[in-house]
């Protein structure tokens, strides 16, 4: 079993109701398992519930924040642990090294930030953890659209497609990740085929 989980998702709880479900499910199954969840600190939104739901069972939560968001008053104040860093890129690099594997929840570009660049890790072997999207009610539909559109047009290999692990139920996504077997595959498709280079 995994024994930590980053989570990835939104400063706001959205308009859903479903999300904020999902958080405090999320938050509370982690806990239940004995799993430390990593996440960005904050004391808002999704963020917060996912917290407040794990340490109200118990669980341990580490939290990662820059420090311009601490003065901005917008860190949790009552984790098990709290990392504060300089900058973006430091907070996703200790997320990263405190973490066995990743979660995306609902959330805006920050969570797509963080989503994809461990995405991009992995797929030029810098770690071989596993990471998902817990899809909620469908929030990422749209997006998993666009990512099959990606591969079909030859800009990622659908192996490196099929790493990202999909699943609306927090527990399976969870098995799903601790049996993950990263594919040994270059990143590179057609690397030194010049032939497929358009003419000038």
């Amino acid at each position: 079993m995994l024994t930590s989980i980053c989570v990835f998702c939104g400063s706001s709880a959205g308009k859903n109701p479903a999300f904020s479900q999902s958080a405090l499910r999320f938050g509370e199954l982690l806990a239940r398992n004995g799993q430390t969840l990593v996440y960005g600190g904050g004391k808002v939104g999704l963020m917060k519930i996912i917290a407040d739901a794990a340490l109200a069972e118990g669980g341990r939560v580490v939290g990662v924040m820059v420090n311009s968001l601490v003065e901005k008053e917008v860190a949790h104040d009552s984790l098990s642990e709290m990392r504060i860093v300089d900058t973006m890129s430091e907070r996703k690099a200790l997320m990263a090294d405190l973490s066995q594997g990743f979660v995306a929840m609902p959330g805006g570009i920050g969570t797509l930030d963080e989503l994809f660049e461990i995405w991009t890790w992995s797929q030029l072997g810098f770690h071989r953890k596993p990471f998902g999207l817990l899809n909620v009610d469908g929030f990422f539909d749209p997006l998993i659209a666009y990512l099959k559109a990606v591969a079909d047009q030859r800009f990622m290999r659908p192996e490196h497609l099929e790493m990202l692990l999909v699943e609306d139920d927090p527990a399976r996504l969870l098995e799903r990740m601790a049996a993950y077997q990263p594919p040994d595959l270059p990143k590179w498709i057609d690397r030194g085929d010049v032939s497929s280079a358009p003419s000038r």
